[in-house]
């Protein structure tokens, strides 16, 4: 696909800002803009039972990398001034990335305090696997389709669906397949709280939690 290079930073931002809403609407969730100005976020998205304050992006591809910048940049009385996004402004990030014509969606949990992020296309020439964001695991329509079937084993179960699919502290359900298919999502929502319980053929097989959080011993006490 051919890549004008004469587009100005405004002429980036709105495409990827309609191509994401665009393709919101064509998997079904619920696309809104804000009636106000100069807020930190450009859409809210409705994905899995929740309203995402969501910045649009202009990502690029650099070899088997999409990149995305995870600033927004003011002129001050010195010069340019960078700044980052936090969980208190937007709950996740979307870009679009022209060359591979994709939508990602990557929830603040996931962004940290990153100034960019990199998103591969493909593994690495030496193998590496930990630590890598993999673009396929944040597709806009991947991650909507695995927050509703988070959503409804949350609501099965009686937990909160909300911190069920983007960062809470429940148990999340899931079977070997899914979760060997999304590791690096299911890794995510670990680290950031919750705790993944992962069945194989219909019976308990492994737990994971983040590196700070503890189980609790499924053991009765000896006088119970």
């Amino acid at each position: 696909m051919f890549v004008s290079a004469e587009r100005n930073v405004n002429s980036k931002g709105n495409i990827a800002e309609l191509e994401i809403a665009a393709a919101a609407a064509k998997l079904e969730l619920s696309v809104l803009k804000p009636l106000t100005e100069h807020e930190r976020y450009d859409l809210v998205l409705g994905v899995g039972g929740r309203l995402l304050r969501v910045q649009c992006k202009w990502a690029r591809k650099v070899g088997d990398v999409v990149v995305i910048n995870l600033t927004s940049s003011r002129r001050g009385p010195n010069g340019y001034i960078r700044t980052r996004y936090t969980v208190n402004e937007v709950d996740a990030i979307a870009a679009y990335c022209e060359e591979v014509d994709s939508c990602y969606l990557v929830p603040m949990e996931v962004v940290g305090e990153q100034w960019g992020l990199q998103l591969r296309l493909a593994p690495p020439r030496n193998g590496q696997r930990a630590a890598l964001h993999f673009a396929k695991e944040y597709l806009l329509g991947a991650v909507a389709q695995l927050a509703e079937r988070c959503r409804g084993t949350a609501e099965v179960t009686g937990s909160n669906p909300v911190s069920s699919t983007l960062g809470g502290a429940d148990v999340i359900d899931v079977g070997a397949h899914e979760f060997r298919n999304h590791f690096g999502y299911y890794m995510e929502r670990a680290a950031a709280g919750s705790e993944i319980a992962v069945s194989r053929r219909g019976r308990p097989y492994v737990r994971m939690c983040g590196a700070s959080a503890r189980f609790k011993d499924p053991t009765p006490a000896a006088d119970e």
